[in-house]
């Protein structure tokens, strides 16, 4: 069998008696750290950044030592990232996963506040192909086992995003399902999850939705403003904005699957301040709008239609506009900031002006080695929101 396969069975037959749940989330909000660019500020700038906008939970999509380093003794809690291209080396062999961990993950707790891993990104969607799909829950197995040999599965959870891809149908919310062509994968992810007390993640975009069909979807819908909004026939639900109607949706795919319990939680949402001529809606006013009035559902700490007594929980896509990404012109402005600082519109973070001293320096400097006019300058940010419906 291998000392991999007897120790996984093991570890299954003492969760059946016993599962510590790992709590990788603070409160309801958090920010997704791409760094998909040339021109952003060195991680310790953005340690300040965050904790000056009182931002506890972040992701990063691999689990860079600069990052980490810069996060030690922040107090922000981090989930990294095990990109899609390790997957298949760390399915077929179980000491891949002991390896990255020790190297990337072990030796910076306790200072750095690391709280989960992602496994893969988007993999049973349509990012994945047949050989990552057979890969996934293997891999995430490995990296489990992997934890819980280096007594680290306590403190990390191990988790794996999904697209919106993932959904045969996902209207009205009660309909949601899973594709039959990835139930025999997404099965057993969700079992394992289960033993161990993991979430599921997916990745909610009304944006997506949104410029995928502008005639039929109202825009107030998506952006959270007032709107008639849907009624869920089945469930006699009445949704006023798509984002709680995709978090119901998951809800019911899960149930549909026998997991109603699983909490779902947001990996990445949020709304392009820019993009090109075919992608209608994507402005700064309405990336603002939506912005806004996300984070001020999300500190209300409330739940949806479905789940009204779990909170609902999301890290907003993304903390910088990214300026090499690849694809359309959206998917390089999706940023609460920008490069140097400064906020690219205001929802009620504190920021940098470009005013201001050089954002760079600040990392050097850290944040009370600053000069007197750069706090003014932040906390004058935080009162120039314009209130937002």
């Amino acid at each position: 069998m291998g000392f991999f396969s007897c120790f996984f069975f093991i570890s299954l037959a003492l969760l059946s008696h016993h599962v510590l749940i790992v709590n990788g989330f603070t409160g309801t909000y958090g920010v997704n750290y791409g760094r998909i660019a040339d021109n952003l500020p060195p991680p310790e700038s953005v340690v300040t950044l965050l904790k000056a906008a009182k931002i506890k939970n972040t992701r990063i999509y691999d689990a860079d030592h600069s990052v980490l380093t810069a996060l030690a003794d922040s107090g922000i809690e981090i989930i990294v990232g095990l990109g899609n291209e390790f997957l298949k080396d760390i399915a077929a062999n179980g000491e891949r996963a002991v390896d990255w961990i020790k190297e990337n993950v072990e030796p910076f707790i306790p200072k750095t506040k690391i709280v989960g891993i992602a496994v893969g990104n988007e993999i049973l969607g349509s990012t994945g192909g047949q050989d990552l799909w057979e890969a996934l829950v293997p891999a995430v197995k490995n990296v489990y086992i992997a934890l819980d040999r280096l007594n680290l599965a306590s403190s990390v959870q191990v988790s794996s995003p999904h697209s919106e891809a993932v959904f045969a149908t996902s209207y009205p919310p009660s309909a949601g399902a899973f594709r039959e062509e990835i139930l025999p994968y997404m099965k057993p992810l969700l079992q394992f999850f289960s033993q161990v007390g993991s979430p599921f993640y997916i990745n909610a975009y009304p944006f997506l939705a949104y410029i995928s069909d502008p005639t039929h979807i109202d825009i107030n819908y998506a952006l959270f403003k007032k709107n008639p909004g849907i009624y869920d026939p089945k469930t006699k639900l009445h949704y006023d904005n798509m984002f709680m109607a995709q978090i119901d949706a998951a809800y019911a795919a899960l149930e549909k699957v026998g997991y109603e319990k699983m909490e779902v939680i947001v990996s990445e949402t949020g709304w392009a301040s820019k993009g090109d001529p075919s992608e209608d809606g994507a402005t700064l006013k309405n990336a603002r709008t939506y912005n806004y009035n996300l984070k001020k559902l999300l500190y209300k700490k409330k739940g949806t239609p479905y789940r009204p007594h779990t909170p609902i929980k999301a890290y907003v896509f993304a903390l910088f506009n990214e300026n090499l990404k690849p694809g359309p012109t959206s998917e390089r402005n999706f940023g609460l900031f920008k490069p140097d600082g400064s906020v690219a519109y205001h929802i009620g973070f504190t920021g940098i002006s470009s005013s201001a001293p050089s954002f760079k320096a600040i990392g050097g400097q850290g944040w009370f080695g600053c000069s007197y006019l750069l706090v003014i300058t932040i906390c004058t940010a935080s009162i120039l929101l314009n209130v937002i419906s």
